[in-house]
């Protein structure tokens, strides 16, 4: 399908909203779906089955629950790939860098040459996405939301954790180049509740054409 301008996400066919655990990202991407009639890719978290038990002890677990959210993220964007990706829009809510950014953070040295080595082989087959739209917010911000929306396995989340993870996700999103960056600031957005604020970004992902914005 050509660029049509004119449709409510501009010329992009394939965006990604990215951010933190709490950030709004699955609720964003329902909500302009919604409005765009788009194809949704969606992460299911809840097949992973060693996440509840990496809450509770990281070290143990971490390798194990990195590996099942790669190889299932690879055979679910291979889906896209493999499909007609610009047919439709495409809104998803993670992006396949995603997994370096966990990975990083919790596995040992070892553990992350191995998992860097199947993430290398598996990487250049992805569709690269022509928008990533990063959500932040402040720390305390994102504990509020995690603990409001009451998942069991997200009940002791550590706070040391989530903070170098927001660190983290910053860090990445200062160098990533593969595509526009919109950076969006989601301290006083409901996305849930708040028309206006989906609105909002929407109009900003369709005048995004390049390079990268800070939206406050």
């Amino acid at each position: 399908m050509p660029s049509d301008p004119t449709h409510p996400l501009g010329p992009h066919r394939y965006v990604v909203v990215e951010g933190p655990i709490g950030v709004g990202k699955t609720t964003l991407v329902h909500r302009m779906a919604e409005r765009v009639h788009a194809r949704l890719v969606l992460e299911v978290f809840e097949e992973n089955p060693f996440l509840a038990h990496f809450y509770q002890d990281r070290g143990a677990f971490a390798f194990q629950t990195e590996l099942f959210f790669l190889l299932s993220r690879y055979r679910q964007q291979q889906q896209i790939t493999q499909g007609s990706l610009f047919a439709d829009v495409t809104l998803s809510d993670y992006l396949f860098h995603k997994n370096l950014i966990f990975s990083g953070l919790t596995l040992t040295e070892a553990e992350w040459k191995l998992y860097l080595d199947i993430y290398e082989a598996l990487a250049p087959q992805i569709a690269t996405p022509d928008l990533v739209v990063v959500l932040d917010a402040p720390l305390q911000v994102l504990l509020e939301r995690i603990r409001r929306r009451g998942r069991s396995f997200e009940a002791d989340m550590d706070e040391r954790y989530m903070d170098a993870l927001v660190t983290r996700y910053r860090r990445e999103f200062q160098v990533y180049d593969a595509c526009p960056l919109l950076h969006v600031d989601t301290s006083h957005l409901d996305f849930a509740r708040d028309d206006d604020a989906v609105d909002f970004v929407m109009r900003e992902i369709a005048g995004t054409s390049a390079g990268c914005r800070f939206l406050a």
